[in-house]
């Protein structure tokens, strides 16, 4: 999956630029003419990195730039600030809402290009992690993560926890469960599953909603859930 790069950008010239040369590129560019527009595609689609000009029509680079951290949907972004000011107020300005990068105009298109990619480097996870908000699963290690804390698990909690996320938005029935990660018979009158499904939820915190009970039928992992 390509990574996502919401351009905020009030010139049409240069904003198509940046957007064909980082296609180009192999990134998925969400364009945005002015902030309410850019806050609007930011929450529903949260792009990892993010380019920013710093003069819009409705408000200012730096409004947006708090908006983005103020917001725990956004709030990890890796904002570049793109700008035609070169005052080092300006720079500690959108430094001190939380960018990170900082581009003058006029600006190379291929310097530009190499720091989106290097922004996607830094964010990208390990090859093979699932990654659900602060939640991340490492299939190869056997260990899973909330924010920067190691969950603490049974290897059975860990296996259901991988199989859930593996099938995510699949429903996933008791007797499934059963069978692919206790190796019991399906139709097992037991409450084992119902029992360890409680108790991941419980580890996961907040991030219980990653969980869904469907009510006669069984289990679905669902990463949209986070969105609520």
């Amino acid at each position: 999956m390509s990574v996502k790069v919401l351009v905020v950008e009030d010139e049409d010239d240069i904003r198509d630029l940046v957007e064909m040369n980082l296609m180009r590129a192999g990134f998925e560019v969400l364009p945005a003419r002015d902030g309410a527009e850019a806050l609007a595609l930011a929450r529903e689609h949260r792009p990892p990195v993010v380019l920013l000009d710093l003069m819009l029509p409705d408000m200012s680079g730096t409004e947006i730039c708090a908006a983005l951290r103020e917001d725990e949907r956004t709030a990890r972004a890796f904002v570049i600030m793109v700008t035609a000011r070169t005052e080092e107020e300006d720079r500690i300005e959108g430094f001190e809402v939380g960018a990170d990068d900082y581009v003058t105009k006029p600006f190379s298109v291929k310097e530009l290009t190499l720091r989106v990619k290097a922004a996607a480097r830094r964010l990208a996870p390990e090859e093979g992690v699932m990654v659900y908000g602060e939640v991340r699963i490492d299939p190869t290690a056997h260990r899973a993560w909330k924010g920067g804390d190691e969950l603490v698990l049974t290897a059975t909690e860990y296996r259901l926890l991988q199989y859930l996320a593996e099938h995510e938005g699949a429903l996933c029935s008791r007797g499934d469960l059963l069978v692919d990660v206790w190796e019991l018979p399906p139709n097992l009158n037991t409450r084992t599953v119902d029992t360890h499904i409680k108790r991941l939820r419980q580890k996961l915190g907040d991030h219980c909603v990653l969980i869904e009970t469907v009510r006669g039928a069984g289990y679905r992992f669902n990463h949209s859930a986070l969105d609520g």
